[in-house]
């Protein structure tokens, strides 16, 4: 492990299952069960491939890949200080040569790293239309990354269809309230859903998570998962959900 240097409330925290460490800070980003489910969710292949990962925030999702594939692994994030921790967190556990970080709007990412060059891309892209300025988070960091201010869903599908190959995966988590939007946005950028997950909170209560994958010019042929429970009764996390944050213990 490298040295690394912490900015103001920055922390560093651990992601279990996989022995890595995080940057994260409370005022600027800190990932979501969102982040962790889409990297366990998604397809990747285990000994090589190219995986783009759009919209990383901190890196998240790139440090979850690299302890399930031994492809490379590209994220994109538009906002410099979140890149910035990303970069900071990839040194601190030496996986430089596996993942590299873009700084850049996704939605110009094609046309800077080609078309058709990715087997797998995942995004966990921002949930909520943008709302009035009154409405709106005043910490800047937290408004871009919940509401679609600097990419929409369709940017985020119509980027994805470009980068990725005829025939590869590409994946997103987002919010069961937007499933037909997403299915026809898919769709409309020839990515053809093929698997669906809902999380739910708890047993009785409504889903509150969507993950989807489809495949470049694929078949229509959709499987819709078993459900995922993120708590028991108890209140505390299922066998399931343990086992993806700290692995087989």
């Amino acid at each position: 492990m490298a040295v690394v240097n912490l900015k103001d409330d920055e922390r560093l925290d651990y992601l279990l299952a996989e022995n890595l460490r995080i940057i994260q800070s409370p005022s600027v980003f800190a990932f979501s069960l969102d982040a962790v489910l889409l990297a366990r969710f998604v397809y990747v292949p285990i000994q090589k491939g190219n995986i783009i990962d759009l919209c990383s925030g901190n890196g998240v999702i790139p440090l979850f890949l690299s302890a399930r594939t031994k492809g490379k692994i590209t994220g994109v994030e538009i906002q410099e200080r979140l890149y910035d921790m990303a970069v900071r967190s990839i040194a601190y556990n030496t996986l430089e040569e596996r993942i590299q970080m873009i700084h850049g709007d996704i939605k110009e990412v094609p046309k800077r790293l080609g078309q058709g060059k990715f087997d797998v891309v995942t995004c966990n892209p921002p949930y909520f239309p943008t709302p009035s300025k009154s409405e709106m988070n005043p910490n800047e960091h937290l408004a871009i990354a919940r509401h679609e201010i600097l990419c929409t869903l369709e940017d985020a599908v119509k980027a994805s269809s470009q980068l990725v190959r005829q025939g590869g995966k590409v994946a997103f988590v987002h919010r069961p309230g937007r499933l037909m939007d997403i299915i026809t946005v898919m769709r409309q950028y020839r990515i053809e859903p093929k698997r669906i997950q809902f999380v739910y909170p708890k047993q009785g209560k409504e889903a509150n998570t969507l993950l989807i994958e489809g495949i470049k010019d694929g078949s229509p042929d959709l499987k819709i998962l078993p459900p995922l429970f993120v708590y028991n009764e108890e209140g505390e996390y299922t066998a399931e959900i343990k086992k993806i944050l700290y692995g087989d213990k």
